[in-house]
């Protein structure tokens, strides 16, 4: 780093180690959170775990917990000055400006993560990204009668061709992207037609799938693996494809790529007492089925960018599902991965051997929040087990220390060491002769 990078970079950690009191988000995306929370929508919203959950919550509290943790420190410092330099990265062309300034007010998160792509790819995933919200907003929207909603769904694909399409509804930044969507299939347009193609697909086979449970009710688990196959897999097809048509990656199979996205899922359940804990223990144990697939996904990935574009968010999934499983808190309020812990998994994961270490530990968080009164207990062990052997048979494992639970170490505590030191720091300095 030189210069104002530079500059930026000590300014944030001196006010990392001296003032924790950070700006509290307004990201309101709910794609693939790393944070879980009750919310009436009955179904997981598509784009897979693309959000890493960096904006939710009292950051004010959490990163009182820097202290406690000093080896999370740095990593949220280049976390913020990353997020600073997206900021002052908007392109200057009115259509790409709206993209790149809605995904961030959509998903601060997800705007940073696709930092790590290049220009042309990042450009469609941007898209492909921004398309597919707009429709889940129009699935989301109750307001909109089903005779007005199943034809948008199903013609979606042909509108994004269309500069003056534009449909009014849901809220707030959705309404706003709704109503501006002409800029999105302004810069669609001018995407390469290996990229239009792979999203012009994607969006057909999800507003069919969408619109097929418009219609009919998510009754039975097949009901709701298909859901979730039009929903989160579909997307998992759609990266593989853009990943092939930016011509770095060869194309994953639909299996690999459909376990990469369900992988992804949302977990969002309604308060039941002790039989929620079992459901959401369940569906923890569904997600863990597609972990060996996604191992195996991300080890053929040639692209280093792309490899951390796919990596860091499989790394939050395992993550978010342990911090899950078994846990009644879930249904309570927010539960989610601190984010220092989530800046830790951005800066540390570089390669396979990250990848394998992280699902490694995670599993082993899993493998000790197991209830052997839970129904599916023996499913679950079998699954953590199959992925832990998987993760040694690689024979890379490191030891990162990764953990889901408050710090041992008391903040205040820890802030009176800081003070001392400096005041002993600050009368040798007194000392030395000039």
């Amino acid at each position: 780093m030189r210069g104002e990078e530079e500059f930026e970079f000590e300014r944030e950690r001196a006010r990392y180690e001296t003032n924790t009191r950070g700006e509290r988000g307004g990201d309101d995306a709910a794609i693939g959170e790393t944070g879980i929370q009750r919310r009436r929508h009955p179904s997981p919203p598509p784009s897979g775990g693309w959000d890493l959950d960096l904006d939710r919550g009292d950051q004010g509290e959490e990163e009182m917990g820097v202290l406690s943790r000093p080896e999370e420190v740095l990593p949220l410092v280049k976390l913020r000055v990353a997020a600073g330099r997206i900021k002052r990265q908007i392109p200057p062309e009115e259509h790409w400006a709206f993209a790149y300034t809605m995904l961030q007010r959509v998903s601060r998160s997800f705007a940073l993560v696709i930092q790590q792509l290049g220009t042309d790819l990042r450009n469609a995933v941007c898209i492909f990204y921004l398309v597919l919200r707009a429709l889940d907003t129009v699935e989301d929207d109750t307001s909109i009668p089903a005779e007005v909603k199943v034809p948008i769904l199903k013609e979606f694909h042909l509108h994004i061709y269309n500069r003056d399409w534009h449909y009014s509804c849901g809220t707030k930044d959705y309404k706003l992207l709704m109503d501006k969507f002409g800029l999105v299939s302004t810069a669609f347009l001018e995407l390469g037609q290996g990229y239009q193609e792979a999203i012009e697909e994607i969006t057909r086979l999800m507003g069919a799938g969408m619109a097929k449970f418009i219609c009919k009710e998510v009754e039975s688990v097949d009901d709701y693996n298909e859901y979730c196959h039009y929903v989160a897999g579909l997307v998992g097809y759609g990266l593989s494809r853009l990943f092939h048509a930016g011509g770095t990656e060869d194309l994953a199979s639909d299996s690999l790529s459909n376990s990469m996205g369900l992988f992804l899922q949302d977990l969002k359940y309604e308060e039941n007492s002790e039989k929620a804990v079992q459901c959401l223990n369940d569906m923890v144990t569904n997600a863990l089925s597609h972990a060996e697939d996604c191992l195996q996904y991300m080890s053929a990935l040639k692209d280093h960018a792309i490899f951390r574009f796919c990596a860091i968010p499989q790394i939050m999934a395992i993550g978010t599902c342990a911090i899950c499983y078994n846990n009644v808190n879930v249904f309570r309020g927010v539960v989610k991965m601190r984010r220092g812990l989530t800046a830790r998994v951005i800066d540390e994961t570089n390669t396979m051997s990250d990848v394998y270490t992280a699902f490694y530990e995670f599993s082993s968080l899993i493998e000790s929040k197991i209830d052997n009164n839970d129904p599916n207990a023996s499913l679950t062990r079998k699954r953590v087990d199959a992925i832990k052997r998987t993760c040694k048979s690689s024979c890379s494992l490191k030891r990162r220390g990764y953990d889901l639970e408050k710090s041992k170490y008391n903040s205040m505590l820890i802030m009176v060491v800081l003070l001392l030191v400096a005041i002993v720091l600050g009368m040798i300095y007194a000392n030395i002769p000039a």
